[in-house]
C-alpha cells in the first residue's frame, strides 16, 4: 500500500496545480468528497486541456440535471459505432449511485486526470465514467450514513423521487435510469464496474468485490471471469496493498459462519448488465475504513480493471460476440435461482474476533468486533446457485401496443421489434395467472408480486394493426425473456406493469342472474356436475349461495376472458405474419 500511495503522490505532484488537484486531494484531512457542482466544474476544466477527453450529456435526471458521461479515447474517436468497428473494448464505470458511498466519484476524478497527464490511455479500449449518477441524492448533502467512517458530508441514498436507484434498473421508474440505459445501450460496454461502499461485519479488508454470480452468467463469460479476470484483479490489488475478499461477510450472520455470494437480480446495475451479456462487477469498500483509504482502494481497483481489459481486449471482444451468438440460439432460460447449500467452497478470511459486552443503551448483551484481536481463518464460501424455475422461449412474443412502457423500454434496450400491418387473429399460447402473492408493504414504489403460478392456454386472440411482434432470435434474448415471463424474479409483471389485468371489470346482479344461472345449469349438465363436484369437495361452497352463484357466473359465457389473462402472447410456431 505504501508503494501504491507513493506512486499516487508522485502523480499528484506531477500533474501541477491548477484545479487538477481534486477537492478530495485539496482537503487537509482527505475526508471530503466533491459536491456535484465541483465534480462537473473539475471535468469541464480538464476537458479543455485534453482532446482525448470528452463530456457527453444524456437525458435529464429527476432533479432536472443531465447525466454526464466522461469519455476517454486515446485516438480521439468518440463515435460509439466507429469504436466498435475499430474492435475496441468499452469499459463503463458508474459512480455515485448511492451518493453516501462516494469513493468512486473522487477516485475517478483523480484517475481520469492521471491517465491523461501520464498518457496512459489504453490504445485498444475506450473508458467511460459516469461522473455522478444520483445527482439528485448528491445535492441532498448531509450525514445520513450513521454507520460509516466519513466523508464528513455526503449525499443521500434516495434520489429526488426517494428511489434507491440501484433497485431501479429493470423497472426504470426514474429518469436517471432511463438516461443510464441510453448510455449503456449506446456505448455497449463489454465490462461494467459500479462503485459502492459496503455494510455488514467488521474485518481487515478495505475492498470487497461482487462479480456477476457465475451460475447465472453465460458459461463462457463465467469461465473467463472466474479463471482469468477476477484472479488478475485480486492479484493486482494485493500488490497495491489492498487485498480483497468477496462481498458478503456478515451479511447473513457472523463471518465465521461463512460468506454467501451475492445473487444480483436485474433490479441491480450488475444484474441488468448481465441481460445484455456484459461482464459486470460491483466494488464495495468497507464502511469503517478511513475515507481516504477507500478512495485509494477504488482508484487501484479501476486501474487494475483497465490494465486487465487492455491486456485481454481481443479475448474479451471475442467472448462477447460468442455470448451474443449463443444467447440468440439459447432455448431454455432460468428465471429464478436458489442457493445450493450442499456445494461449499472455502476461503481464507482475515477478520476480527466477534465478542459481546453489556450495552450502555439497553443493559443487555451487544455485539462488537475487537480490532485488537485480528485473525486469519478458513471459512465456508457458498458460491453455487441452481435454477428453480426455467422456461422455454417461444418463437416470438406479441405485445399489444397498449403497454407503452414495455415498448419504450424495449426500444431503449435495443430489442428489435416489428408491428402487425393489419388486425390479425393469432393462434398462440396465453398465460392465465392462477395464483400470486403481493408484498404487504411497498418496495421502491411498488407492491411487488411473487410466487406466481401460471396456467398456459392455447387460444386464438385478436391483435390490432400496430401491435408489436418480438422474435426471440436476438442477442438480448435474456432481457426479453426475463422481463416478459411473469415468473421472472424481476419481470415486468413482478413490478406491477400489468396489474390492470388482475382486476375484474364486469359483475352481475344477484337477483337477475339467479334465473339465468338456473337456466344455464338446466341446459348444461357438465356445468351442473362441475358445480356439484366442487360443492362436494368444499363444505364452505356448499353452504354459500352467493359463492355458488359466482361459480356458475365464472364458468358461463358471460364471464370476461381477459380477467387474469396475461396480455403478452407467446407464438409457439413460426407463423407467417404480415409485418412492418
Amino acid at each position: 500500500m505504501k508503494r501504491f500511495l507513493a506512486a499516487l503522490f508522485f502523480s499528484i505532484i506531477y500533474t501541477g496545480t491548477f484545479a487538477q488537484l481534486t477537492p478530495f486531494e485539496q482537503s487537509k484531512d482527505k475526508n471530503y468528497t466533491a459536491a456535484y457542482p465541483e465534480v462537473i466544474s473539475y471535468y469541464k476544466k480538464l476537458a479543455t486541456q485534453y482532446p482525448q477527453m470528452r463530456l457527453i450529456n444524456y437525458g435529464s435526471t429527476d432533479a432536472g440535471k443531465p447525466l454526464t458521461l466522461v469519455v476517454l479515447s486515446a485516438d480521439k474517436v468518440f463515435d460509439p459505432l466507429l469504436i466498435k468497428k475499430q474492435d475496441k473494448r468499452v469499459f463503463l464505470i458508474n459512480n455515485g449511485i448511492h451518493p453516501g458511498e462516494p469513493e468512486g466519484i473522487d477516485a475517478s476524478m483523480m484517475l481520469v486526470r492521471d491517465l491523461l497527464k501520464k498518457k496512459q490511455l489504453p490504445k485498444n479500449a475506450v473508458l467511460c465514467f459516469i461522473a455522478l449518477y444520483n445527482i439528485d441524492g448528491s445535492m441532498n448533502r448531509g450525514i445520513s450514513r450513521a454507520n460509516q467512517n466519513g466523508p464528513r458530508a455526503h449525499g443521500f441514498r434516495g434520489n429526488y423521487r426517494n428511489l434507491d436507484l440501484n433497485r431501479d434498473f429493470i423497472k426504470a421508474d426514474s429518469r436517471n435510469a432511463l438516461a443510464f440505459e441510453q448510455i449503456l445501450n449506446t456505448w455497449q460496454p463489454e465490462v461494467l464496474l459500479d462503485n459502492h461502499t459496503s455494510d455488514g461485519a467488521d474485518y481487515q479488508y478495505v475492498m470487497t468485490l461482487i462479480e456477476t454470480q457465475k451460475d447465472k452468467q453465460i458459461p463462457l463469460l463465467a469461465d473467463y471471469t472466474t479463471q482469468t479476470l477476477t484472479p488478475a484483479l485480486y492479484s493486482g490489488m494485493k500488490k497495491d496493498g489492498f487485498e480483497m475478499i468477496p462481498y458478503g461477510a456478515g451479511e447473513t450472520g457472523l463471518p465465521d459462519s461463512g460468506i454467501v455470494s451475492f445473487m444480483e437480480s436485474p433490479r441491480f446495475s450488475t444484474g441488468y448488465a448481465v441481460l445484455h451479456n456484459m461482464i459486470s462487477y460491483m466494488a464495495e469498500t468497507h464502511m469503517l475504513k478511513p475515507f481516504d483509504k477507500r478512495v485509494y482502494a477504488t482508484y487501484a481497483l479501476m486501474q487494475n480493471f483497465i490494465n486487465t481489459i487492455a491486456r485481454d481486449a481481443k479475448q474479451i471482444g471475442e467472448l462477447k460476440q460468442l455470448a451474443d451468438e449463443q444467447v440468440k440460439k439459447q432455448k431454455s432460460f432460468p428465471l429464478t435461482w436458489t442457493l445450493d447449500m450442499e456445494k461449499v467452497d472455502t476461503i481464507t478470511f482475515k477478520g476480527y474476533e466477534a465478542k459481546y459486552k453489556t450495552s450502555e443503551v439497553s443493559g443487555l448483551n451487544r455485539l462488537y468486533y475487537d480490532r485488537n484481536s485480528p485473525y486469519t481463518k478458513t471459512v465456508k464460501f457458498y458460491n453455487t446457485y441452481k435454477p428453480i424455475v426455467s422456461v422455454d422461449k417461444p418463437v416470438a412474443y406479441v405485445i399489444p401496443q397498449a403497454w407503452g412502457k414495455v415498448i419504450d423500454l424495449f426500444k431503449l434496450n435495443g430489442v428489435k421489434m416489428q408491428t402487425l400491418s393489419h388486425d390479425t387473429t393469432l393462434a398462440l399460447q396465453m398465460y392465465y395467472i392462477d395464483d400470486y402473492k403481493t408484498a404487504a408493504r411497498p418496495y421502491e414504489g411498488h407492491y411487488t408480486h411473487n410466487g406466481v403460478k401460471l396456467n398456459p392456454v392455447d387460444a386464438k386472440i385478436k391483435f390490432y394493426a400496430g401491435d408489436y411482434v418480438v422474435y426471440t432470435n436476438q442477442p438480448v434474448n435474456r432481457y426479453i425473456v426475463e422481463t416478459l415471463e411473469p415468473q421472472g424474479v424481476d419481470s415486468f409483471f413482478t413490478w406491477n406493469f400489468f396489474d390492470s389485468v388482475l382486476g375484474q371489470k364486469e359483475y352481475f346482479s344477484d337477483y337477475v342472474f339467479e334465473d339465468m344461472a338456473a337456466d344455464l345449469l338446466k341446459k348444461d349438465p357438465e356445468l351442473r356436475k362441475k358445480l356439484d363436484d366442487a360443492k362436494a369437495k368444499d363444505s364452505k361452497l356448499a353452504t354459500d349461495a352467493e359463492a355458488q352463484l359466482y361459480f356458475v357466473y365464472r364458468n358461463s359465457p358471460y364471464f370476461e376472458k381477459t380477467y387474469l389473462r396475461y396480455p403478452i402472447g407467446r407464438l409457439l410456431t413460426d407463423t407467417k405474419l404480415d409485418l412492418k
